[in-house]
Order: structure tokens, then sequence, then C-alpha cells
């Protein structure tokens, strides 16, 4: 074990004590016992390379996509209400980012940007929707086909979702900015 530590932190470029530090730190949403990784709630968990987790995602159809979002962003909040931290959007963030989701990015007009590389524009958005808001009666049903075929979707999409052009290599929306903090 000392030597696959020694291996890990000079790879990583750590002192020993900060790799434990950081090890234990990811242990608060992952358990590594003898034969699997399990997740603290015990749903199914795995773990993937984030360009094979895209190359999943890609051909499937939208409401797949949607269905898959819908069940990273519960994990998520799962996550966050054993930690006593549902509401906190910071927290969420930081757990998506130690689980090499998406590096968390806040624009200067506090805008949440979310990688493209994290996956296709309908997962993101339902994931970046149902973590934020994680509500399990809130529905989202904004699909490309309903709303090509209904103008009145369309525009409830666009007052309730509101994608924001913030950057090129970024999905950004009206509902996913971060609360302003006021100062005293």
């Amino acid at each position: 074990m000392d030597n696959n530590i020694e291996k890990m932190r000079s790879k990583l470029g750590l002192s020993k004590a900060d790799f434990i530090r950081k090890y234990l730190d990811m242990s608060k949403y992952f358990v590594i016992q003898n034969n699997a990784i399990k997740s603290l709630n015990n749903r199914d968990f795995i773990i993937l390379k984030k360009s094979t987790f895209r190359k999943l995602l890609e051909p499937l159809d939208e409401a797949n996509q949607m269905e898959l979002g819908n069940k990273l962003a519960r994990f998520i909040n799962d996550i966050a209400r054993l930690e006593g931290q549902i509401d906190n959007i910071d927290y969420k963030l930081d757990l998506c980012e130690h689980l090499g989701l998406f590096p968390k990015f806040i624009d200067k007009e506090n805008y949440i940007l979310i990688s493209k590389k994290l996956g296709p524009r309908k997962f993101t958005e339902i994931f970046i929707y149902k973590l934020i808001n994680y509500d399990p009666k809130d529905i989202y049903d904004y699909t490309e086909e309903e709303m090509k075929s209904s103008k009145s979707l369309r525009s409830q999409y666009k007052k309730e979702i509101g994608p924001v052009d913030r950057s090129s290599s970024h999905y950004s929306y009206e509902f996913a900015k971060m609360p302003e903090i006021e100062e005293e």
C-alpha cells in the first residue's frame, strides 16, 4: 500500500499527507470495498473516463439522455442531502468538480458555466436543471420534438430554462445563476 501511495503522490506532485487528505476528502462521497466501489446511498455507481461517458451518451436518443441526466442529478442531490447541503448549490458544484464531471466555473455575472465536454446538450440541460431544482415534483418536459410542434411550449422553455450564449465551450442557462451575495 505504501508503494502505491508513493507512486500516486509522486505522479500527482503532492506530499504524502496531501495525497492522503485528498483521498479521505473523496471518501465522503463513495466507499471503496474489497470487490466494489459503492456510493453512500447504495444506488448503482460506476467510474468512467469522461470521454467514454460522452461516447456512451451521444448515440442515445433524447429521451434516454434526459433520463440519465435526471438520474445523475438525483445521485448528486442525494449525496448533498446526506451531508445536509441540499440547498447549497456551491457544495453541489464542488461535488461535481470532485467527481470529475466538470470544473466549477462561475463567470463575473454569476452564471454557472458547464463544460460542453460533459455530454450532449439535453443531457447537460436536464442534469443542471435538476441539480439546481431538485424537487422531484418539478417536471422537465422540454423535448425538441414537442417544442417543434408547440409555439407556447417553446416560449415557456425560453422563459423557464433560458439558454444563454456566454461561451462557445460552455452551456449556460438563466435558471443556473448563483444567487447574489449581499455585501455588509
